[in-house]
Formats: C-alpha cells, sequence, structure tokens
C-alpha cells in the first residue's frame, strides 16, 4: 500500500511502498478515506517535535483521520462504517491512564502518538487500530471527519478551562483566540457556535486582504493585528477578557494571557514552544493570578469522550465554515500543494479513497 512518511535525515514527506496492515486481536483494519494536515505535522517533518518508531528510519505521518472499516476482525463494528482514531496509544503494553480511558493525561513516557511520537500514523492506504480507539462518525460526515480531531482538542481545552472556573458563578462575555491557523479557526467557529460568549475576537499577524481574517469578521468576531496590538495590550485597546485560548507556541503569550484576562478568567494554553529564556516580571504575574482569581490551565491530546463531543460538534457548525476552512483536498500525486505553508492555505488534506 502507499504511505506518506519522511524519513530520517529529511524534511519532505514522500511515498513509499508499504504492506497492508494485518489487525490484530480486537483491532479493526481500516480503509483511509482522508488525513488532515496541521501545524504538528510541520513540526514533526522539520524535525522539531516527535519521534520516529523505535528501529525504524522513516515515520508515517498524519493523526488527523478519518475511514471507513474495511475488516471488523470481530468487534462491535460493521464493514462500511465510517471511523474517526484517536492518537494516542499505550507503550509497552497498557498503564493506569489507557485503562481509565484518560490516554491525554498521560505524562511522558507512558504513551505514544500516532504519526508524531514513536508510532506511524495514518496516512497510508489502510491502518489498524484497536476497537477501543475508534469513533463512529455518520455516514454523510465522513468527508469533514477529518476535522473531529482537531474539534477534539479544543473541547477538551473547554472543559478543562470551565472546569477551573466551576468552584463559583462564572459568567463570561468575552473570549480571545490567539492563533488565526485552522485550529484557532475551528475554535472561534466553536465559541461563536455555543452563544455562550458576546464577544469574540482572534489575534493573528496577516495583513488584508486575508482569507483567515474574512473568514474571522463572517464568524462575527474581532481581528486583532498582534503586531499594532500586542497580547498585553488587549485590554486598553479593546477589553479585558474572560476566557484566553492560546494556540500559536509563543513562549510569551503564556505570560501575556495573564496580562490579557478579567478577574476571575481563565486561559487555556495549548501551544507547544521550543526553549526560549527571556525576562518577565513574575511578581507582577503572581500577584495578577492570586488577587484577581486568575487560572492557566495547559491542555494537550483528547480522549474518546472528547472525539464523541467534536462529532456532535462537528454537525453542529454551519456549511459555509467549512467551505472556506477547508482550502484543498489533494492525492498522494499533489503533496506540495497539500503540505504547502502560505497565505493562501488554512486547511489542507490528503485523499486516499471515497466511500
Amino acid at each position: 500500500m502507499n504511505a506518506v512518511v519522511v524519513r530520517e535525515g529529511e524534511t519532505k514527506p514522500t511515498v513509499i511502498e508499504k504492506p497492508r496492515p494485518e489487525p490484530g486481536e480486537g483491532e479493526v483494519l481500516v480503509r483511509t478515506l482522508r488525513v488532515g494536515i496541521d501545524g504538528t505535522d510541520h513540526e514533526v517533518i522539520n524535525g522539531g517535535h516527535g519521534r520516529f518508531p523505535d528501529g525504524s528510519n522513516h515515520l508515517v505521518l498524519g493523526h488527523e483521520a478519518v475511514g471507513v472499516v474495511e475488516d471488523p476482525n470481530g468487534t462491535r463494528f460493521e464493514e462500511g462504517d465510517v471511523v474517526v482514531p484517536t492518537v494516542r496509544r499505550p507503550p509497552n503494553g497498557t498503564n493506569d491512564y489507557f485503562e481509565r480511558g484518560e490516554a491525554d493525561m498521560a505524562p511522558d513516557g507512558e504513551y505514544v502518538e500516532r504519526g508524531i511520537v514513536g508510532a506511524h500514523g495514518f496516512m497510508s492506504e489502510y491502518f489498524t487500530s484497536p476497537e477501543e480507539s475508534l469513533v463512529d462518525l455518520p455516514r454523510e460526515r465522513a468527508q469533514l471527519g477529518f476535522l473531529v480531531e482537531p474539534i477534539s482538542i479544543s473541547e477538551k481545552a473547554f472543559e478543562h478551562a470551565f472546569a477551573a472556573r466551576s468552584a463559583f458563578e462564572w459568567d463570561p462575555e468575552s473570549a480571545l483566540v490567539l492563533g488565526n491557523g485552522s485550529l484557532g479557526l475551528l475554535t472561534l467557529a466553536m465559541l461563536e457556535a455555543s452563544d455562550r460568549f458576546e464577544r469574540t475576537y482572534c489575534l493573528g499577524r496577516r495583513s488584508r486582504p486575508d482569507p483567515t481574517i474574512d473568514l474571522i469578521e463572517e464568524l462575527g468576531g474581532t481581528y486583532i493585528d498582534s503586531r499594532e496590538t500586542p497580547v498585553s495590550a488587549i485590554p486598553g485597546e479593546y477589553e479585558s477578557m474572560d476566557f484566553v485560548y492560546e494556540a500559536t507556541g509563543y513562549a510569551k503569550h503564556a505570560f501575556d494571557t495573564v496580562e490579557a484576562l478579567a478577574p476571575n478568567g481563565v486561559g487555556a494554553l495549548l501551544g507547544v514552544p521550543g526553549d526560549w529564556e527571556f525576562e518577565v516580571d513574575g511578581g507582577r504575574i503572581h500577584r495578577e493570578l492570586v488577587l484577581h482569581n486568575k487560572a492557566l490551565v495547559g491542555s494537550v491530546n483528547s480522549n474518546v469522550r472528547h472525539f464523541q463531543a467534536a462529532v456532535d460538534r462537528l454537525e453542529a457548525l454551519p456549511e459555509w465554515f467549512y467551505d472556506d476552512l477547508v482550502t484543498g483536498i489533494y492525492g498522494l500525486d499533489d503533496l506540495d500543494a497539500a503540505f504547502a505553508d502560505d497565505d493562501s492555505t488554512i486547511k489542507t488534506a490528503v485523499e486516499f479513497s471515497r466511500i
């Protein structure tokens, strides 16, 4: 079968032949439909994140997948079911995190991640997955199923951030998304659809005309150019925010978020920065958190429950949004376009087959 991989020592995806996998006990064989591409894939390709599987000189890419059950192999599924796989797997047998359905909370060393850390991904014609790591998707949503994984990431972040405010009556009105990439735009759409926030904002570093700015404004949000208004200056220029969602991986934003939050506000940090030393006023940040009851939560990955919530959310978001968000679906003969990273690209996917 064909698979899209990055080889050791290379920084460009390529197509190779690999044997079609055979499902083991409790596993399902899935025929791949589409696999989405995001910033993590680019980081893996460039060597800034992730790890090759032990004993392998290449990594099959892709963690945002949707497919069709080819061989149920005695599981609860039937041939033709549309499914989305979760990403994390136990490294060497099970552990407590996986046994209680909380793989997303496992620390380093207690998991591998398909297509990212220590395990081949889903960007191939077929893949296998344990039954419990597959989530059902309505057949009519199959073509957009590759968006379930990124939506699930925000479902988890929302859950944890809102839980941090659950000890008192919290009635948020404003929300700020840091980052106008595909994850930031999906998150903004989710915030708008929730009807929980009266005002939403999205921060980026692009100039008009730009498709992401157009999409932000179509959703009802306000675009903030960080080159003109940095995060720490947002309260003075706009307003203090009840909720901040950070999806940039820009290390200073973690500290700027504290400044941008309103009293009792909460920030969810999802970006993964590289090492970077810089000076901050630690005393001021500490006071802001304590005296104004602010909170920061870190969030990474998501579990089956969040994937199931993401399936419902996929159904709820407007069709026109997907038309604007997904800027290209490409075959194996057009990987350069699929992995392009320019201002005209928002969200792309590689297509292997159709229902």
